[in-house]
Formats: structure tokens, C-alpha cells, sequence
């Protein structure tokens, strides 16, 4: 039994997950932009618990529940120590966790346990398990694994995923402890500085880069000029006055695309598509676009203002579609469509930024400024068609089908030219790399060279991800992000949409998207990363079985239509073959990213929805299936699972989705033995905020299936989850799980039960299915929360059965003394204690409206006065109120929090549920705090 499938410290790992969305430099998602990533916090923790024993697996050194649960808290603080991000340098702490990896073994071996960090490291090279990830996607479960000292494998079938996990996990460690070759280097520092893991890498990867900068800016320079400013400019603007005749460097060019006016009097005039004439929204530092029509109304200009109040004024699109900015008349969108189609969508550039004495200068566009931009003549251009009516790819709809329309000349030209730049500069890190001494192997990075051929395809490789995040940041997708005064990537979210009003960004500046900062980007990760030996990438379809066994799954796949992962990426695809189809040429022989074997669910690419379904399902089972066969008998698989969908029926809400990928990962073979909720999405995102938007992902922990197990009946099964389910709750409550994750994780021990048998039968013979399973197990966990009733006071009885009626609500006086009569309390004798009567209605007062409590007082009054003082004034008063009450009432306030939580999901109340939740998320805090504060009030005994 291992720790995964027992307990977890999800708070813990759950925070860090979250909070790790928000950190950037040196972090390997900034290396190259991968969607739907899961966070290296959640997936390190994984891995830990999928391969230590949990303590209940040796009762000889952990003979009781005591001592199991003492164990295991010591467990948890080491994942709590390991999830942080500022932790992966730490080498102790991840000695740490290492060591009680190689324990575990040991102890199953019967082995001595190593001890040193070299000891350590020796024993799980030797005897640690195979860990296989065949979605690797952005690389993060491989890293993890290697971070943990542990051999793996990761393999998908999109050739930039796998250059991304190859480039995060094997590309680093071959060059582990190397010097840069990079002349700057090799003359500045002493010959004995030390470059641990790949930061010599990292180094020539900048020098380069700003070679290529520096040859590109003779090439296409002239595209690039700085901007003046004048005195007309300065004329109505005193910002601009002192800055009359200086010379400054564009940051972006923001325009606006045009179509012709519908109003049949202004003879086809180009109107602009706007969606918002902002610069800048930051407080005292405010500047808009003036669109200005010309007096004969039949033209119009564009005027930069700045400072005072600005003019309440809307954009020419939204929606709905667009007005014509001169006549005000409606353009609906099938007539810009129509437009586009037929190739008469143009532009007009808007407002220019600049970089300024370290503020944003806004300046008003001129004539030279917009025909020099259209004097680029790109010498190539993407010829890759983008799926039409997919509600992820909204640009064909507006004549924009190809892949190379997303792009204008002047981007086109950047692009290419830095692209072109790459084999030069290849074949001049191969003469440094042969100059300073690097072996002469002619063996070439894709077939595991590490001598200086080798070492220069990976200085170019880096490069082609620095043209790649330059890609993100040159195109005519991306748009002026007015609060953060930025320009806003194309893939601000996983789709590429129609953007309207578009920015241009300058390759040659230092603000946002400049070609230094996006190579700077790649070398802080290659730096970072661990560069340890042991782990391999390689292209391969997940649902063609491997021959390869005993290998311990840990992966995170596609969840059916989410994203399109093979259609985005042909975005970075087409950039990178034109870099390094030479260099990785196994992976770049085709001309777009493989597409018809793709593991997602494409209606556009199988005849409809349920062509689509049935594909994904079929090919996820072969996949699943593939796993099991092959999977290692000593460990749990993990498998990470993306909420989706869900549906109403008479049988009560359920994820369907969530029941079918449990019913697929069953019929494959395997076992589940665990289901965890791993939060990594922020609760203040557009799409979180007033909904219960807790859980993005769930964790199954699950087994090889004994294919020999028994059948069992309904009843048979029932019986037995009556049995184990309450045991395995207590021991969940005991990790201070909070509410919010109890049932999820309830229905891994559930599962467990359903999945020991080879069939639950229904009474006419069928086989009953998951989603019948899961109401079960819920229906089991409810009665074993019920159970507790008989341990509560009067008053805490009425008051359940109050809120699980109404929550708190008012209602009638004589539906109180209804219940009061059934739970034997007089509702009088409640009254400013935990409810309020007044005018015929009663209800149950708030937290806030609680008094101070004393040791007799309800349980009911008790859990609420805490949650208040917790709430309000934190942790240390809440234990003043903790510390007053015995022993025994503070366990049941912790019992009927769990149940209270309960109530609050079935019944959907999120907002009274995160009171309850937050709670036991404070609990282990405010319980140490009450057993200290209540030590010190015991009288000291002298002469005892």
C-alpha cells in the first residue's frame, strides 16, 4: 500500500500548485508555451506518494492507528517541504525525499537503507522503478521524476511536445558541468569556474543570441527605425514638450484592421474595427486613441490623448458585430465576414508606443510610419490551413485561413530572418565548441551525441524555442494590454481568435517581446533545470503497447475535446521545422504536426460529435488498457483527469465525462485505489469567480485489476462499503483533509471496493455501472457522516436538521416547534443561543452573530463562534475559544464541519460551505494552538 492511496496533504499541495502559476523566470513553462500544463508542485507530490509506503503497509514497525498516523504526518511534511518551487535547489530537502524513496525500496527489499546523498542517488539508479509518462506533453511529469532520482521515460506523438519535454529533460543533462565554448566566456572567466548543471549552456545560448541579434539588425534594422518626436506632435501634448527632438525606440505599433464602410455614401471608405481605443487605464497615467472624422465626413484620423479625464467612448466592434465609425451604420458580422472572404479586410495604424525615461510614451501615427511598415518583402511565409468552424480557430471565418495570414510582412520578415540565422550560427558554436577543446564525436544531438557537433545542434535548438516565443509575441493575433502597458502573446488563452485591434511589437527594443528577452526566457530555464542523467523522450502513439514492463505510469492525458493540441501547435511547428528540419530531422519530416491518431476527441476530424466520441473512447481504452498490461504490480499508476462536463437527471448531478474515463480506465484493467483533487486554477479567474470552481483536475491512483477476483451482488457490495468506506474517512479526517476534497477522496476508497470484484451484479444479472457505483459510494458516505448524530446535543440535533431543510434561511415559527417536538427541545429555550425568533419566522444566527461560548455550550453554537473568530480575527483567538471546550467536543466540532460541508454541496450552497471548509483548512493550527494555550492553564503540581 503506498501513501497515494491512503492519504494526502492536499492543502499543502493544492496552495503551491496554485501559487505556482504566478511565478516566471527560470520556471519551466516559460521555456516554451505548452496548454494545459499540470503544475510541477502537484506533479512532484504525485510521484513522492505513488512511491512511498504508506505506514498501514508495515503494522510490525507501525503496530497502531497512533503510530500509522504519526507516520504518516511525518510523510506529509516532507511533501509539504518538496512542493514549494523555490525548493527544487534545495539539495537537502530533496535528498530528503529521495531517501525516502530508495527507504521504501529497501525496506520491500530487505536491503540496507543507503544513506548518503551519493549512496542515495546509486540506489535508485540501480533499483528505483521505471517511471513512464506517454502524454509527456510540456515535459513535467519526466522532469519531476528526474528531479526525484528516478529513471524515466516520456513520449508523445506531437513532435513539439516532444521537443519541448527533450529540451526540459534530456538535452540539459548531456551537457551537465560543461563551460560555455562562447569567445566572451572563454576570455572573461577563470578556466577553473565551476558551470554546475547546464549553465555554460544557458550562457552561450544569450551570447548567441545576441550574434543573431546583432547580424539580424544589419539585415532588417532599416524596418525597425526609432521615432522622433516633433513639435507638432508636442503641439497639444505638454508629456511630449520635453521630449521634443529626442530620438526614441518603438516598443509597438498598434492598428486597426478595416473594412469598407456598408453606407453606400461614402463610396467604400475603409472604416477601422475596434474593439477599445485605450493605451492606458493605470491610475494618473491614462491615454486613449481620439478617432477624429473629418469635417466632410467622409475621412477620418486618428489623435493621441493623454492625462485629464478621458471621454466616455466605445469601440466600432463587439459581440454583436460592428458600426461604421463615420455614419454610425450597422455592420453586422456576416457582412465583415463576407468582406474577408473576399480578401478586402485592411489596416491602418493607430498609436505608436515608445520607451520613455522609464514610463510609456504614446505617440499619434504618421504616413512614413505606416508605409514603411508595408515596405517588408518576407521571403517566406507558413502555407498551413487552419480547421474551419472550430470554435478554437476563429480567423478563417474572416479570410484568414492559413496560418501565414496570421502575420503581417514586417513579422514575417523578423521571423524569417532569425530563422535563417540559426544554421549560421550553428556552424560558428561548432568552431568554438572545437577551439576550446570539445570532443570531435561527429555524433548529432537527435542520436544522443554529446561531443561539440552535438553541443551546437542544442545551442541551435534553444535558439529555435527563443524564435518560437518570439512568434508568440509577432503576430497580428496579439493586442495592447492597457493595464499592464504590455503587449498581450497570441495565445493569451488556448485558441487563436479574431483580433481586432492588433499590436506589432519592435524585436529590436527591450520591452515586451524583443527577441533578448525571448532567448533570455529559454537560457534562465536551461540553467535551472536539474540536468540529471537517466531520463529519455521519445515520439510514440500512447495506444500502441510498448514492449517495455514493470514500469510505474504517472501521466496526464488529453480529456476529450478540450484543447487542440496538434491543430494550436502547427502555430510552433511550422517555425521550428524551418529551424531545425536539418538538426532533428526525425521529428520534423512532416509538414505539419501528425493529426489523424491525435488522442483528442475532433468532431471536424470525425464526421461529427459522436464519430468524435467513439474515436476518443476506443483509443483511450487501447491506451489505458496498454498501461495496465505493462504496468509495475508493486506501485499505483497516476493518472491526472480534467474536469469537463456535467448533467441533471432524475438520478441526481453527475460528471459524466468524470464516469466514463473511470468506467474506461476499469475495463482496461485497471483497479482505482485512490482519487484526489489537485486545485491548480486561481479562484480569481473570470471563469471562478461566483461559481464552485475548487477542483480542476483529479488524480486516480489505481492498479493492475486481479482478473481472478470474485463476482459480487449489490447487497454483497453495499455490505462491504458500509464496512471500509467509514474507516477510510476517519483515517482521511485524520490528515485534516478538508471538506471540500473529502467526497472526491471518499470516492477513491469507494472505488477501491467496486474495483476488488470482477463484476457487481444488479438483481437481474447485470453489471452494475460506475455511475451507479459512484451514487453508492456517495449515498454510503452521507449515512456515515449521519451516523454521528447520536453523539450530539439537543440543540445541535434541531439545528442540523434546520439547516439541511433550510441552511440559514427564515421560515415559520410552528415548522420549528414541529421539530423542536420530534428532537425533544423547546425552540425557546434556543432562542440567542444559536436562533433568532421574531415576527412568526425563525432561523439560525450567522457566525457573526454568535456569542462567546463557555465548555457546556452546544456543539452547534461552539463550531459556528469559531468559524468567526477564525475568520476574523485568525487562528490564535479561535484556540483561546478551542482551549475552553474538552477534549471529546472538539473532536465532534471537527466531525459536524465535515458534515456541514456535506450539506452545503449537496445543496450547492458554495459561499455558506467555504466557512466550513476553511475551518479544517486552520484546524491542525488552531488545535496546537488550544492544546498549548490549555497545558499552560493546567496548576503546576510540586512535590508530585
Amino acid at each position: 500500500m503506498k501513501l497515494i492511496e491512503v492519504a494526502m496533504p492536499l492543502e499543502g499541495i493544492n496552495k503551491e500548485s496554485r501559487r505556482e502559476k504566478s511565478i516566471r523566470h527560470g520556471h519551466p513553462s516559460t521555456l516554451h508555451l505548452w496548454w494545459a500544463r499540470r503544475p510541477l508542485a502537484a506533479c512532484r507530490a504525485v510521484l513522492f506518494a505513488q512511491l512511498v509506503d504508506d505506514p498501514s503497509a508495515w503494522p510490525d514497525r507501525f503496530p497502531t492507528v497512533e503510530a500509522q498516523e504519526a507516520e504518516r504526518k511525518r510523510l506529509f511534511s516532507i511533501i509539504e517541504l518538496l512542493v514549494p518551487w523555490e525548493h527544487t535547489k534545495d539539495e537537502q530537502i530533496m535528498h530528503t525525499a529521495r531517501q525516502e524513496i530508495a527507504r521504501s525500496i529497501a525496506w520491500g527489499r530487505g536491503d540496507e537503507v543507503p544513506q548518503s546523498p551519493e549512496q542515495v542517488n546509486r540506489y535508485l539508479r540501480n533499483h528505483g522503478p521505471h517511471i513512464r509518462d506517454p502524454f509527456c506533453g510540456g515535459g513535467s511529469i519526466p522532469l519531476e521524476a528526474q528531479r526525484l532520482g528516478l529513471p524515466a521515460t516520456g513520449s508523445d506523438l506531437n513532435p513539439v511536445a516532444v521537443l519541448i519535454s527533450k529540451s526540459t529533460c534530456e538535452f540539459p543533462a548531456r551537457f551537465n558541468g560543461l563551460p560555455p565554448v562562447s569567445a566572451r566566456y572563454t576570455s572573461e572567466f577563470p578556466l577553473d569556474r565551476s558551470w554546475p548543471r547546464a549553465t555554460g549552456l544557458a550562457a552561450d545560448i544569450e551570447y548567441y543570441a545576441n550574434k543573431m541579434r546583432e547580424e539580424a539588425w544589419q539585415r532588417i534594422g532599416h524596418l525597425y527605425p526609432t521615432v522622433q518626436v516633433t513639435d507638432e506632435m508636442a503641439a497639444s501634448r505638454t508629456d511630449l514638450q520635453p521630449l521634443v527632438g529626442s530620438e526614441l525606440t518603438v516598443i509597438a505599433w498598434i492598428w486597426a484592421r478595416t473594412v469598407a464602410s456598408p453606407d453606400p455614401s461614402l463610396r467604400g471608405l475603409h472604416v477601422p474595427l475596434v474593439r477599445s481605443f485605450d493605451l492606458s487605464t493605470k491610475k494618473g497615467q491614462s491615454a486613449w486613441i481620439e478617432p477624429v472624422v473629418h469635417g466632410d465626413g467622409h475621412g477620418y484620423d486618428f489623435v493621441v490623448n493623454t492625462g485629464g479625464s478621458k471621454p466616455a467612448q466605445r469601440g466600432t466592434v463587439n459581440r454583436q458585430g460592428g458600426r461604421c465609425l463615420v455614419s454610425g451604420v450597422a455592420m453586422p458580422f456576416p457582412y465583415i465576414r463576407a468582406e474577408g472572404q473576399a480578401g478586402r479586410i485592411g489596416s491602418r495604424l493607430m498609436a505608436v508606443v515608445a520607451e520613455g525615461n522609464r514610463r510609456r510614451v504614446f505617440l499619434p501615427p504618421t504616413l512614413a510610419m505606416e508605409a514603411l511598415a508595408h515596405e517588408a518583402k518576407p521571403t517566406w511565409k507558413p502555407d498551413a490551413l487552419m480547421p474551419v468552424k472550430h470554435r478554437n480557430f476563429q480567423t478563417p471565418l474572416y479570410g484568414m485561413p492559413n496560418l501565414g495570414d496570421l502575420f503581417t510582412d514586417r513579422q514575417l520578415a523578423a521571423l524569417t530572418t532569425f530563422s535563417d540565422l540559426v544554421a549560421g550560427v550553428r556552424e560558428e558554436v561548432l568552431r568554438d565548441a572545437r577551439a576550446v577543446g570539445m570532443s570531435g564525436d561527429q555524433t548529432p544531438l537527435a542520436e544522443g551525441g554529446r561531443g561539440a557537433a552535438a553541443y551546437a545542434d542544442a545551442v541551435a535548438t534553444y535558439l529555435a524555442l527563443g524564435i518560437d516565443k518570439a512568434a508568440d509575441y509577432w503576430s497580428a493575433i496579439c493586442s495592447w494590454h492597457s493595464s499592464g502597458l504590455k503587449i498581450r502573446n497570441t495565445f493569451a488563452r488556448q485558441a487563436i481568435p479574431m483580433i481586432w485591434d492588433y499590436c506589432e511589437a519592435n524585436p529590436f527594443s527591450s520591452s515586451s517581446g524583443n527577441w533578448l528577452h525571448c532567448c533570455r526566457w529559454v537560457s534562465k530555464v536551461v540553467g535551472g533545470m536539474p540536468a540529471r542523467s537517466g531520463t529519455r523522450i521519445q515520439q510514440a502513439d500512447a495506444a500502441v503497447p510498448l514492449l517495455a514492463e514493470q514500469e510505474v505510469f504517472a501521466t496526464d492525458p488529453p480529456y476529450f475535446d478540450n484543447i487542440g493540441y496538434a491543430d494550436l501547435s502547427d502555430y510552433f511547428y511550422v517555425w521550428l521545422r524551418r529551424s531545425l528540419r536539418l538538426v532533428l530531422p526525425s521529428l520534423f519530416g512532416t509538414m505539419q504536426v501528425p493529426k489523424a491518431d491525435e488522442m483528442i476527441a475532433s468532431p471536424h476530424r470525425h464526421g461529427g460529435r459522436e464519430g468524435a466520441r467513439k474515436f476518443f473512447m476506443k483509443r483511450m481504452r487501447e491506451a489505458l488498457a496498454g498501461f495496465a498490461q505493462t504496468s509495475n504490480p508493486d506501485y499505483p499508476s497516476s493518472v491526472f483527469y480534467a474536469y469537463k462536463q456535467t448533467e441533471t437527471d432524475h438520478e441526481g448531478t453527475l460528471s459524466t465525462g468524470w464516469a466514463s474515463f473511470l468506467q474506461a480506465a476499469i475495463d482496461a484493467g485497471f483497479a482505482i485505489t485512490g482519487t484526489w483533487p489537485i486545485r491548480t486554477e486561481l479562484t480569481n479567474r473570470p471563469v471562478a469567480k461566483g461559481a464552485n470552481a475548487l477542483a480542476s483536475s483529479v488524480v486516480l491512483a489505481c492498479r493492475r485489476r486481479n482478473l481472478d477476483a470474485p463476482i459480487a451482488t449489490r447487497g454483497q457490495f453495499l455490505a462491504q462499503l458500509r464496512t471500509e468506506l467509514p474507516v477510510a474517512v476517519e483515517t482521511l479526517r485524520a490528515s485534516a483533509i478538508a471538506p471540500v476534497d473529502l467526497a472526491q477522496a471518499a470516492v477513491g476508497q469507494g472505488m477501491r471496493v467496486f474495483t476488488r470484484y470482477t463484476a457487481v451484479l444488479e438483481s437481474d444479472d447485470s453489471p452494475m455501472q460506475v455511475r451507479t457505483a459512484l451514487q453508492l459510494i456517495n449515498a454510503v458516505l452521507d449515512e456515515s457522516l449521519e451516523t454521528q448524530d447520536v453523539e450530539y446535543d439537543q440543540h445541535t440535533l434541531f439545528a442540523l436538521a434546520w439547516f439541511e431543510s433550510y441552511g440559514m434561511e427564515e421560515h415559520a415559527y410552528g415548522e420549528a416547534e414541529t421539530l423542536g417536538i420530534a428532537k425533544d427541545v423547546e425552540v425557546n429555550s434556543m432562542s440567542k443561543s444559536i436562533l433568532k425568533s421574531q415576527g412568526g419566522k425563525v432561523r439560525l444566527l450567522r457566525p457573526e452573530e454568535i456569542a462567546e461560548i463557555e465548555p457546556g455550550d452546544s456543539v452547534w453554537k461552539c463550531v459556528h463562534r469559531i468559524i468567526w473568530l477564525n475568520n476574523q480575527q485568525g487562528e490564535g483567538e479561535a484556540a483561546s475559544s478551542m482551549a475552553l471546550l474538552p477534549d471529546r467536543k472538539q473532536d465532534t466540532i471537527k466531525e459536524i464541519t465535515y458534515r456541514l460541508y456535506r450539506i452545503c454541496e449537496n445543496h450547492r450552497w458554495a459561499a455558506l460551505g467555504l466557512d466550513y471548509n476553511s475551518l479544517i483548512a486552520s484546524w491542525e493550527g488552531i488545535r496546537e494552538q488550544a492544546n498549548t494555550k490549555k497545558e499552560a492553564q493546567q496548576p503546576l503540581l510540586i512535590g508530585a
